[in-house]
């Protein structure tokens, strides 16, 4: 689900995390963008909402990823 993720520096977790959060964004322009206009496929509005929510995960995982470990 998230290739290429482990075993990546801090450097390249944020370059992903930043390509992953432009792409969520886009989405969600795409998706209003369809809504607004009155005609639209459903299934591909669908679709690009789950997109939305796969991104969505991947961005939690990078920026857990970001926060260091702390031995409490």
């Amino acid at each position: 689900m998230f290739e290429g993720v482990v075993g990546m520096d801090e450097t390249a977790i944020r370059g992903r995390l930043s390509a992953v959060m432009q792409e969520h964004r886009d989405l969600d322009d795409a998706i209003t963008a369809l809504e607004r206009a009155g005609t639209f496929n459903q299934l591909q509005v669908q679709r690009m909402k789950k997109r939305k929510l796969l991104l969505k995960d991947q961005i939690n995982t990078l920026q857990t990823m970001l926060v260091p470990d702390i031995i409490a």
